[in-house]
């Protein structure tokens, strides 16, 4: 049985496919069966880019126990990332008289 459990949110960034990187536009995360894992339901990460022809893209197949996991490394990185944007925002800031 199909879970229906999608969700589509914007992607700005590049992936890779072969030996060529192309820009991103969109990425889905699914719930569903495997496509191709050995695996039964699975977390799917697919990143695309919509001008371009079905090939350019990148699309992983996660257990749910390792979505997980990728999930809280995630929240660790960009929670590390955001406080150094902050900290070099912050630091030596000159401000240009008007």
């Amino acid at each position: 049985m199909c879970t229906s459990i999608v969700e589509i949110a914007r992607a700005e960034g590049m992936a890779k496919r072969g030996d060529e990187w192309f820009p991103l536009t969109q990425s889905v995360v699914a719930y569903d069966h495997a496509r191709h894992a050995p695996l039964g339901d699975v977390i799917t990460l697919d990143f695309f880019n919509t001008s371009l022809d079905a090939g350019a893209r990148a699309a992983v197949e996660l257990t749910l126990e390792s979505a997980k996991e990728l999930r809280a490394a995630l929240d660790r990185a960009i929670a590390a990332a955001e406080y150094e944007e902050a900290e070099v925002r912050g630091k030596g800031a000159v401000r240009l008289a008007a």
